[in-house]
């Protein structure tokens, strides 16, 4: 009886092992998919801000988007244009937030804010129509 136990535990401890390793890598990849944030299109007037090097957007229903690029992207380049930018709502901090709230406040007046970290820029017009 005992050596029957034994050849059994033989076995199960692989099995075992190779399914809570299998249902543990399962469970990572969705809580870190749920986790990334979902990209995202704007199209707007692209305009210079009063943040230094800052820049936004005035998209559909007059929303102010403060927008934060990244090395690939030139914003500079596209300001007066209407422009198309793809990329996710940045998850910042209360320091960052509160940082630019004066600059903010003056840009947007009435408007609905948010922030948006471009990806990716595409122009749709050269002029900015009002």
């Amino acid at each position: 009886m005992l050596r029957k136990f034994a050849r059994i535990s033989l076995w199960m401890v692989p099995i075992l092992f190779v399914g809570l390793t299998a249902a543990s890598l399962y469970g990572a990849a969705q809580t870190s998919d749920e986790k990334t944030p979902a990209k995202q299109t704007v199209t707007g007037c692209l305009q210079k801000g009063l943040e230094p090097g800052g820049f936004f957007l005035i998209g559909a229903n007059d929303q102010h988007w403060e927008l934060y690029q990244n090395s690939k992207v030139s914003l500079a380049d596209h300001v007066g244009q209407t422009v198309a930018v793809s990329g996710i709502l940045p998850k910042r901090s209360a320091a960052q937030e509160e940082k630019s709230q004066p600059y903010e406040k003056k840009e947007t007046g009435e408007r609905k804010h948010g922030d948006f970290e471009v990806s990716s820029l595409t122009v749709i017009s050269q002029t900015c129509s009002k």
